[in-house]
C-alpha cells in the first residue's frame, strides 16, 4: 500500500501523519480520518493498548479506490505539542488543518472529500463539520455520542459499574465506597478547574480536555450539518451510547443512514458474549469487523 508520511503546521504546532493514495492517474476522493480519545497516533494506537483502528480504516479504504490522511495527535507519536495540555477544541482545530492539508494535495479530489471520525473523532468530525469549514461531500461517525460531554460521562460511569467483576463490587459494597458518586465528586474538581491539568487519585489528569468535553453539546451542531452522514453504531457500546443512533437518524432523516450492529463494542470489534471493557486487550487480536469497513466502503462509493 503506497504511503506518504507528511507534516502539517496547526496551531504553533507540527502534526505528522501519513496520506494513502492508491497508485492511479487521476485525482481520486479523499477521506480525513480522526481518532478517539487519547494520546493516540496516526495508526489508532495507545501505547498501552494497540487499538489498530485508523489504519485498518486506511487500508480499506485503499482498496476501495480512496485516498487517506490520518496523523498523530498532538503530544503523540511524531507530533509536536503536550497530550496534556491540549483540549477539545484544539482537536477540532487540527483536524480542520488536516482537512486544509488533504484538500490540497495532488491526486485528491478537493471536491470529494470525507471526514471519518470514531468515538471523540466523531465528536471533533461534527463540531468540525458544523463551523467555517469549506464544504465536503459527506462525514462518517463511527461510534458517535448526540449528548453532552458530561452525560457521555455520567453514562459511562453506569456502565462501568455494572460492568465490574462481581468480587470487586462486593468489596465496593462492604467499604461503603459509591463508584457513580465517586465518578461524579471527581468530575466536578475537572469542571471546577481552571489549569490544564489537575491530580486525581495521584494520575495526571488532562483537565482542560475534559471541561470543554463536558460543555459541548453537539446537538446543535448536528442540525447544522447539510452533509449526508453514515452513522454507525455497536449495541455493546460502553463508552458511547448506541441508543444515540435513533437521535442522529431522527435529526438528520433522509440525510443520514445509520447502522447499529449489535454484537459490536466500541473498539470495533465483534463481542460475543455479555458487553464487557475487560475482554479489550483480548479483542484486539482481531482485526476491526468486517462488517465495518464494508459499511463505511459501501456507503463512501454511493456518495
Amino acid at each position: 500500500m503506497p504511503e506518504t508520511d507528511i507534516t502539517f503546521r496547526s496551531a504553533g504546532a507540527t502534526l505528522a501523519g501519513t496520506i494513502t493514495r492508491p497508485h492511479v492517474d487521476r485525482s481520486v476522493p479523499g477521506v480525513l480520518i480522526l481518532a478517539g480519545s487519547g494520546p493516540l497516533d496516526r495508526d489508532g494506537n495507545h501505547r498501552r493498548l494497540r487499538l489498530d483502528i485508523s489504519r485498518q480504516l486506511a487500508v480499506a479504504l485503499h482498496d476501495a479506490g480512496l485516498a487517506s490522511l490520518r496523523y498523530d495527535k498532538r503530544g503523540a507519536g511524531a507530533s509536536s505539542g503536550t497530550f496534556l495540555a491540549t483540549g477539545l477544541h484544539d482537536n477540532v482545530a487540527d483536524a480542520r488543518a488536516a482537512l486544509d492539508t488533504l484538500r490540497a494535495r495532488p491526486g485528491v479530489d478537493p471536491d470529494r472529500l470525507f471526514v471519518l471520525g470514531h468515538s471523540e473523532g466523531a465528536v471533533v468530525t461534527i463540531a468540525l463539520l458544523a463551523g467555517d469549514t469549506p464544504p465536503v461531500a459527506g462525514a462518517v461517525l463511527l461510534s458517535p455520542t448526540a449528548r453532552s460531554g458530561a452525560e457521555v460521562l455520567r453514562w459511562q460511569a453506569d456502565q462501568v459499574a455494572h460492568d465490574l467483576p462481581a468480587p470487586v463490587g462486593a468489596v465496593l459494597r462492604l467499604l461503603r465506597v459509591d463508584l457513580r458518586a465517586r465518578v461524579a465528586r471527581n468530575h466536578e474538581r475537572l469542571r471546577a478547574s481552571t489549569g490544564d491539568v489537575v491530580r486525581l487519585g495521584g494520575v495526571r489528569v488532562n483537565a482542560r480536555w475534559f471541561r470543554e468535553f463536558m460543555a459541548y453539546d453537539p446537538m446543535p451542531d448536528l442540525a447544522r450539518l447539510g452533509v449526508p452522514v453514515l452513522a454507525l453504531a455497536g449495541g455493546k457500546d460502553l463508552q458511547a451510547p448506541p441508543q444515540d443512533l435513533d437521535v442522529i437518524g431522527t435529526m438528520l432523516g433522509d440525510r443520514a443512514r445509520t447502522v447499529l450492529i449489535d454484537d459490536l463494542s466500541h473498539i470495533l470489534r465483534s463481542q460475543p458474549g455479555p458487553a464487557t471493557l475487560r475482554s479489550y486487550r483480548r479483542d484486539v487480536v482481531r482485526p476491526v469487523d468486517t462488517r465495518v469497513l464494508t459499511a463505511v466502503v459501501d456507503w463512501l462509493g454511493q456518495h
